[in-house]
């Protein structure tokens, strides 16, 4: 499941992508198939390990160009460990709201995205989040190691974005259909299988059949509850730097039912080094 909208990133083949918080390498292997350079970056070493392997196993299946270059990057989003104007793009799905000093994690991605690069951001909308916070502890920090630390309020990550010198180009919202699904897993135990509850299991299967199928009833429903539990993506502009021209980089920031997305731009050979996750 994608949150970030490709089409609206308009990721070109042989372009270099920071994946930043990649996880388990969803948008990743989608750069991948687009022909494009990616280095993702997680925190966790289990995730990119398994993003090599998934990688490797997509060459060697014949589904990537053999041009296509993959990198991972373990490191804190505070203090990237790459240069200046070093990608095009930059996704950063889910992120935000883990990282305790988010203003100083969006100053970097502003570095080192090019001018006229996208960065694109996702948080999770703020009535379904604050739902979550509501039914359990043990959905956020501190009881959540590594969970979320804030919930964001209305224009809040915008302002920010727009402070580090970013300017919005889009916002939109998607996956409300997964709000339903955290509530149910907050309410039960976030933490707990989700074979341990009948109605988190229903509604896993429910969700599995909408990704694979997207049958119309639940696009329909997609479209019912995303005003108001949707994904927020949003795109930005990128800011000028001293002694440069003006340098249009479009952002672009979807919310979620958990949160918003916002794009970056910038560009640039794909670097090693470790990159952080929130």
């Amino acid at each position: 499941m994608l949150t970030a909208n490709y089409d609206r990133l308009g990721l070109a083949a042989g372009e270099t992508v920071l994946d930043l918080g990649c996880g388990f390498g969803r948008h990743a292997y989608e750069a991948l198939r687009r022909n494009a350079h990616v280095v993702a970056c997680d925190l966790g070493l289990d995730e990119l390990r398994q993003v090599r392997s998934i990688g490797a196993a997509m060459r060697a299946a014949g589904e990537l160009s053999d041009q296509v270059v993959l990198e991972t990057a373990n490191g804190d989003a505070t203090m990237l460990p790459f240069a200046d104007d070093s990608f095009d793009r930059i996704i950063a799905s889910e992120v935000m709201e883990h990282i305790d000093d988010d203003e100083g994690a969006l100053a970097e991605l502003v570095r080192v995205l090019r001018p006229g690069g996208v960065l694109a951001v996702t948080i999770p909308a703020r009535t379904p989040e604050r739902i979550c916070w509501a039914l359990s502890d043990d959905y956020h920090a501190p009881n959540q190691p590594g969970g979320h630390v804030r919930i964001y309020g209305a224009g809040e990550l915008a302002s920010k974005m727009a402070a580090a010198g970013l300017e919005p180009i889009d916002e939109h919202r998607v996956h409300a259909l997964h709000s339903p699904y955290w509530w149910l897993r907050c309410a039960v135990g976030p933490n707990r299988p989700v074979e341990d509850s009948l109605a988190v299991s229903l509604y896993h299967r429910l969700l599995t059949w909408d990704i694979v199928k997207a049958p119309l009833i639940t696009r329909l429903a997609e479209r019912l509850l995303a005003p108001g539990a949707g994904q927020e993506p949003r795109a930005l502009r990128p800011p000028t730097r001293l002694g440069q021209g003006a340098h249009p980089c479009p952002c672009l920031r979807f919310r979620e039912f958990w949160e918003p997305t916002s794009w970056w731009p910038r560009q640039a050979p794909s670097p090693s080094g470790s990159c952080p996750t929130g």
